[in-house]
């Protein structure tokens, strides 16, 4: 009998040996419209006047996040471009040891780079809903596309899309920057993650923000924070099969995406798909946006 419980003892002491040696794996998924003083478009995109100074923002914050992680002992970084064409990031601004997942179609979209070797999931430059009246430059997936996105019944976010995902593979978000509705989103579907409320929604195109400097310091102060708790969260883990609810802006995209098989028309505007697992979720709902019978290589 002692014999079996000093081997269950030493099994035991080397399985936490193995686990406090575990790499930290963090994936940072980068939006922009949650970036410290976003408010319209001319931040957002390439026509911008103000986008090429706004990608140094960007590409600033996330490397806050990784500064404040790495502090408090994250040793491993995936970085997912997540916004536009998904190519806004300066890349030669990063340390040589992170990978940088960037330009689109890619199978998992803004959560590429998610496996279950991945320790935590920290969103970048978040921004609300689609059906969130307050938030600055609210929307999901496409402003320019959707009037709502729905899955069994609730309406979607980006982070609550992506939040799924990570869940898939058994992975928490720890930590959420963006505009107070934004973090506030966030907190509300999965718990008490880390929030970094860079600027304060005053409506779609208005807010008042922080300094860059001063969102970049508290980016890296939540990010240590998340990562010196990192075992106090939980993934969030939704359940199928899913009925997913989608509401275009214009009646062609509707009528069109009923041409696929499993596809219901529901309204003028709105199809349902139905789907069995979140990863099938995700990849339709990209399908609807990048599909285009005139794509070439």
């Amino acid at each position: 009998m002692r014999r079996v419980t000093m081997t269950a003892a030493l099994m035991a002491a080397l399985a936490g040996s193995s686990d406090a040696q575990r790499p930290i794996r963090i994936l940072i998924t980068v939006d922009m419209e949650g970036i410290t003083g976003v408010v319209t478009s001319d931040q957002l995109g390439p026509t911008g006047f103000e986008y090429q100074r706004f990608r140094e923002f960007m590409t600033a914050e996330a490397l806050a996040a990784i500064e404040g992680a790495k502090a408090a002992g994250a040793t491993e970084f995936v970085v997912a471009d997540s916004h536009g064409n998904m190519q806004n990031l300066l890349i030669d601004r990063f340390p040589p040891e992170v990978t940088i997942v960037r330009g689109s179609p890619r199978p998992l979209g803004m959560m590429e780079g998610i496996d279950s070797t991945v320790s935590g999931v920290m969103f970048i430059g978040y921004h609300s809903a689609t059906t969130n009246p307050a938030g600055v430059r609210a929307h999901t997936i496409s402003s320019a596309t959707f009037a709502a996105i729905e899955v069994n019944g609730v309406a979607q976010s980006e982070s609550s899309l992506n939040a799924a995902v990570a869940g898939v593979y058994g992975v928490p978000v720890i930590l959420v920057t963006g505009d107070d509705q934004a973090v506030a989103e966030v907190q509300r579907l999965v718990g008490d993650v880390e929030g970094a409320v860079v600027k304060r929604a005053l409506g779609f195109h208005s807010a008042a923000t922080m300094t860059p400097q001063a969102g970049q310091a508290l980016i890296r102060e939540k990010a240590r924070a998340a990562v010196q708790r990192l075992r106090s969260f939980k993934p969030y883990q939704a359940r199928g099969p899913f009925a997913v609810d989608l509401t275009f802006k214009n009646y062609t995209p509707a009528e069109a995406m009923t041409l696929l098989p499993g596809v219901e028309r529901r309204t003028a505007h709105a199809i349902r798909y139905q789907a069995r697992t979140m990863l099938e979720v995700v990849r339709f709902i990209q399908f609807t946006t990048t599909y285009r019978s005139d794509l070439t290589p």
